[in-house]
Order: structure tokens, then sequence, then C-alpha cells
């Protein structure tokens, strides 16, 4: 700490009792009290509440009571003249006042405060969900797709409040205005995030909580009944979408294409990471935590599509498949890569990109392949007992179906009235 030169500190007005003024506290400024003495000016405003200077020139705001514990009278320092205001200092002086009427410790009360701040900080809304996107979604799918949606919708606008003081008010206020939005799916799913969140902070134990203010809340009452969606594009509707994004830049071009030849889910096939791929085996293996099953999913992988890989550049950043970042992390601007398409194709019927996987399975119905080898080629669970206790992989059978869709795709690309031919 800096040591101020007394050399120059003048002496100060004589003590007394006086109506303190911000003018009169300036005036103490380079003054001091003799030496070895020191000066107290007490206040004819507030009782008991004056400014005390030192023979080294600290004027300090001060408070005469008798505090809680104690039989005698004392004098205790609110703050330092430099460091607070005259209107504040005596604001503080009211306040201990009260607090000793009451039988408390302003000291105490101060540390209790300090806590409780410091308890608040430490479990803010914004410090348990990044704890929560740290552990509690740790390698799941589509992780990083939560990571932005609850940084967006829920801890930029609560990120410094105490967890405890989110109601499920304000969890039906965010879920409801998103779906009024006209995003009645992304509002169920911002629903099921924040109930993951806060059913895990409960677990937790450590951040005050007891109760999910989510826990009440259903998508149905709230977005209103799910929409399942049956749209399946015609051979025409498939033909202009491969044309568009034939059309379409790298990476979400080729990612359309990938979409149609494979019939994976868009975070599938937009996340895929080269190390996944075997070429020398023709087999792209999806580990488990990019899968909805949770489980690893191996997809053979057909002329065309290695034709496609062949053409992708390979990055030195990362091993990222489709990104705009050098490889270092997927892309994710799927809506407006999906508004380019629209505008390219004309106007087809309003459809979404999972529609391209539903559209995939519905032709592989059209074709020679058993029918538990169809919902395996799009890692689809079997069912009842199946899924328990026929651990085949059934790796040849996806090959050959994967072959025999990309023989009908093919058939149906060239119809177009300008040939758009597969490499094969």
């Amino acid at each position: 700490m800096r040591k101020k030169s007394t050399d120059k500190l003048k002496p100060a007005p004589a003590p007394g009792k006086r109506k303190l003024t911000d003018k009169f506290i300036s005036s103490l400024k380079n003054k001091k009290a003799p030496d070895g003495k020191r000066i107290d000016y007490w206040d004819e405003i507030t009782r008991n509440f004056g400014v005390r200077l030192t023979d080294g020139g600290v004027a300090t705001y001060v408070l005469y009571l008798r505090w809680p514990g104690s039989s005698v009278a004392a004098r205790r320092m609110i703050d330092r003249v430099e460091d607070t205001t005259l209107a504040k200092a005596r604001e503080t002086a009211d306040e201990w006042r009260k607090l000793v009427k009451q039988g408390t410790d302003p000291k105490k009360k101060e540390h209790e405060n300090r806590v409780k701040l410091q308890q608040e900080q430490q479990t803010t809304f914004g410090v348990v969900a990044e704890a929560w996107l740290a552990d509690g979604i740790r390698g799941q799918r589509k992780a990083a797709e939560v990571r932005t949606d609850v940084r967006r919708e829920f801890k930029k606008p609560w990120e410094k409040r105490p967890i405890t003081s989110i109601t499920t008010a304000d969890v039906a206020s965010i879920i409801k205005a998103k779906a009024a939005k006209g995003h009645p799916a992304q509002a169920r799913n911002l629903l099921g995030y924040v109930k993951r969140l806060f059913d895990w902070a409960v677990d937790q134990h450590a951040y005050g909580i007891e109760k999910s203010p989510a826990e009440p809340l259903r998508a149905v009452r709230l977005v209103g009944k799910k929409n399942i969606r049956r749209r399946v594009l015609t051979d025409d509707e498939l033909r202009a979408v491969w044309a568009a994004a034939e059309q379409t830049e790298y990476p979400y071009g080729p990612i359309f294409r990938m979409l149609i030849l494979t019939g994976q889910r868009k975070s599938e096939v937009g996340d895929a990471r080269w190390s996944e791929f075997d070429l020398n085996r023709k087999l792209w293996i999806i580990p488990a935590e990019r899968m909805k099953m949770d489980e690893a999913h191996v997809v053979p992988l057909a002329a065309d599509v290695i034709a496609l890989l062949s053409e992708l550049p390979r990055f030195k950043d990362g091993d990222c498949l489709f990104s705009t970042h050098f490889g270092a992390k997927p892309c994710n601007g799927y809506s407006k890569a999906k508004e380019r398409l629209d505008e390219l194709t004309g106007e087809l019927e309003h459809w979404v990109i999972h529609d391209l996987r539903r559209t995939m399975r519905t032709g592989l119905s059209a074709l020679p392949i058993p029918d538990n080898v169809r919902e395996l080629m799009i890692a689809h669970a079997q069912p009842g007992l199946k899924k328990t206790y026929d651990r085949y992989a059934y790796i040849e059978e996806k090959r050959r179906g994967f072959g025999l869709w990309e023989a009908h795709l093919r058939g149906i690309l060239q119809q177009l009235d300008k040939v758009v031919a597969l490499r094969g």
C-alpha cells in the first residue's frame, strides 16, 4: 500500500458537534489531528454518527453505539471518507442502528450477506447450466446442438439469477414464446433439455434446489399436440432436391446428397469424422455417443458414397467431413442451406430435412430387403426381445441393402430431363 506523506498535512478544525456536509468533509482533505491524537466530528443530523480524523490524515465515518454482546458503547468504522459518500455513510448508520435495536450485530449480518452472495454466485443458473453441459450431456448425441440451444435460450436471460429463483412460469414463458414463433418442434426439444438440466441439478444436492420448476410442465399443454410427419418426397421431388444439392457448394451440398444416399440422421451425417471411416473395408462406424440408441452403428458404404467421399476436402485442423472451420468443428448452418436448396428446387410442397430419411426408408420397402434389415440400415432398434438376444451385426445384409437402394436411386435420378447421373 502506498504510504501517504504527512509533511504537508494542515491542522484540522476544532472538534465538536456540527452539521456534517459534503463541503466540510471535503475540507478535511490534507488535514490531520495532532500527533498521537484523534479528532471526532459528530453529526447534528444523524445521532451517534460522525467522522474521525487521525494524526496521519485518514478520515473515516464512524458510528458510536453499544453493540450486541457488549456492555459498553464503542466506535465502529463504517468506511473511509475517500471510499464512500456522506449520504451513503448516513444510510449505513441508519441501517446499523435498526439492526442493533433488533439485537443483531451489523458485522454478523454483513458476514452472512457475503456468504449468501458467494453461495448465490456459485449457484446461479449460468454456473449450474455450464456444469450440466460439461457433465450431464458428456458424450451424448446432439451434445453440440444442446449446448448451443441451452446457452442461447436459457442461459442468456437467466445467467446471473440464482437457480432457485427460476419459476415454473419462467420456464413456460420461454417454451411458449418459441412455439408462438412457429417452432413447435424446437420448443418441445427445449422443454426436454431444461427438464434434464433441472433434474440433474436436483440430483447433485449441491445447488440448493430441491424440486425442478420444469417438472409440472407438459409439452402438449404448452405447445399443442405433436403432429406426426408423414411427408415422403415423390420421385420428381427427390430428383429436384438431388439436382439442387449438386448445385450447392460444400459443405451443405454433399451433406444433402449423403443424407439421400445413406438415410442416416442429419446429426449423424453432419457431424461425421474421418476417423469413423474404414475405407479399405468400406465401412462407416458411427460411435455410440453419436447415436440416438447409444449403440455404435455400422453403415456399409456403397460405390456412390465412396465416390462422394473422394470429392471431399481433407483439413489439417481437424477431421470433420463437413466443416466451415477447416475440419476443427462440424458446420451448423442448416437453416440457410435449406433456404438455398428451396430456391433452387422451386415450388415444392413444404418439406424438412428429416423427410429425406423417411423417403429413403419408404423406398427400401419397395426393394427385396428383409424388413429387419431395412430397419437396421437406418439404425432403428429391433423390436421386443430381438434387441436383447439378436446381437448379429447383419453387416453383409445391410451392404446388399445399400447396394439395392443405390441402384434404385440411380434409376430415379436418370429420369431427369437433363440426366443427373451418380458416379459409380
